[in-house]
């Protein structure tokens, strides 16, 4: 039975290794699951977004970006986050409100979520762990995450690199194929 056990483990190890973004469900804003197989074949930003942060003007950018490349297949997933010193202690009601008044946010907003600890949403775990980036935990609100079209993690962003930035542009535009 133990070993049966253990192969149980390496094989859900292996096939989790693997794996890539597609095989993750969450919930948006609104509680309605999404299968992130809806998103196959575009480029991806997948951030952890927080209402009272210092970082949280890094919304205007976000927007901006997602409206310059969403034609050509580029979505940004924002998930709430209240990890970090409680700057997103919004229900996910009010933070919908929040990023629509403020910000005019018209990509994806998702469920509020844990991005360290024992409650860390699975996504997250994956992305963290992802190869071919820097592993660890998230440090504060606004990492970004970039998921190219085969659904693999090709960067990793910390806060201060603004959504805008060239470095990040160029990456998305490379991933999209080319400039626009």
């Amino acid at each position: 039975m133990f070993g049966k056990a253990v192969i149980l483990f390496f094989t859900f190890t292996l096939a989790f290794a693997q794996g890539n973004i597609y095989d993750f469900k969450v919930k948006d804003i609104d509680g309605k699951e999404v299968s992130l197989k809806d998103y196959e074949g575009k480029v991806l930003m997948i951030v952890n977004v927080a209402s009272k942060c210092g970082f949280t003007p890094q919304y205007e950018s976000l927007q901006k970006i997602y409206e310059k490349y969403k034609e050509r297949g580029f979505e940004i997933l924002a998930f709430p986050c209240n990890d970090f010193n409680g700057q997103e202690p919004g229900t996910n009601e009010e933070i919908k409100e929040f990023c629509s008044a403020n910000y005019h946010v018209t990509f994806g907003l998702f469920d509020k979520i844990h991005v360290l600890g024992e409650n860390k949403a699975p996504l997250y775990d994956y992305l963290i762990n992802s190869e071919g980036i820097e592993k660890g935990d998230v440090k504060w609100n606004f990492e970004k995450f970039i998921v190219d079209k085969n659904g693999k993690v090709a960067a990793r962003y910390r806060s201060p690199v603004k959504p805008d930035s060239k470095e990040i542009t160029g990456l998305i535009e490379k991933l999209l194929g080319g400039a626009n």
